[in-house]
């Protein structure tokens, strides 16, 4: 059965959330990524329990979306224009959008310079740039941290590269680990907190305890880095 789009005031919070009914014996409550609640229900089941069930976690779910929203980019308007200021590996570099028959971009100290035979394709040369860096600096990064999750027997099938919209990471249950290539804007630590993140997901498949404990095991200080990577977008 189709999933159908429903809202719930709790407070002053609006709880917005797909439920869908199905053969099954309990109702269950999932926080995706994204911040989005899916309820999937029983056959039958009145829609005054489920709004019960839902009231009776909302605690849970608003501290799960919260979590989550730390954890989603941090989106900023660029214009990509000479004088603006971007960052690499943490570190900020003013960008220097030039007129030239050639189109690259070069790392020059603290400078990002793009050379472009009109300067509206700043964009998409930076773009392709920060893609091509983070498809070599996220398998460098990722490697020594895949070695100690190896005697847990939690190897990915492979680490990639893929635009999100509201997200820096994700795992796919064939042990794909997708990363956005935003992220290698945000220091190497930052970087690193990601991957484990995603690396610990092949482990432990949701946020329960057990995910966390790892999480703590693996990357002690996870909340200072990913307070610092609120900062990047």
């Amino acid at each position: 059965m189709e999933a159908i789009e429903k809202t719930l005031q709790f407070g002053s919070k609006q709880l917005v959330y797909k439920l869908q009914f199905s053969k099954r014996k309990s109702l269950g409550i999932t926080v995706h990524p994204d911040t989005g609640i899916s309820i999937k229900a029983p056959l039958d089941t009145p829609i005054e329990n489920v709004e019960e069930k839902i009231k009776k976690r909302a605690l849970w779910i608003i501290k799960q979306q919260s979590y989550f929203l730390r954890f989603l980019p941090n989106p900023v308007q660029q214009q990509f224009v000479s004088g603006e200021s971007l960052y690499y590996l943490g570190r900020q570099l003013r960008l220097e959008v030039i007129e030239s028959s050639k189109e690259e971009v070069q790392y020059k100290g603290r400078f990002l310079q793009v050379n472009a035979k009109k300067k509206s394709k700043a964009k998409v040369l930076l773009e392709d740039w920060y893609r091509e860096k983070a498809k070599v600096k996220f398998v460098e990064i990722a490697n020594p941290l895949i070695e100690k999750f190896k005697k847990l027997g939690a190897v990915p099938s492979g680490i990639y590269v893929q635009e999100m919209a509201t997200r820096w990471g994700s795992c796919t249950p064939k042990g794909k680990i997708i990363l956005n290539p935003k992220l290698v804007r945000a220091p190497r630590r930052c970087i690193e907190y990601v991957i484990i993140h995603e690396l610990c997901h092949l482990v432990h498949h949701n946020h329960a305890k057990a995910f966390f404990e790892l999480q703590d095991a693996m990357c002690p200080d996870w909340e200072k880095r990913k307070s610092k990577l609120e900062e990047f977008s």
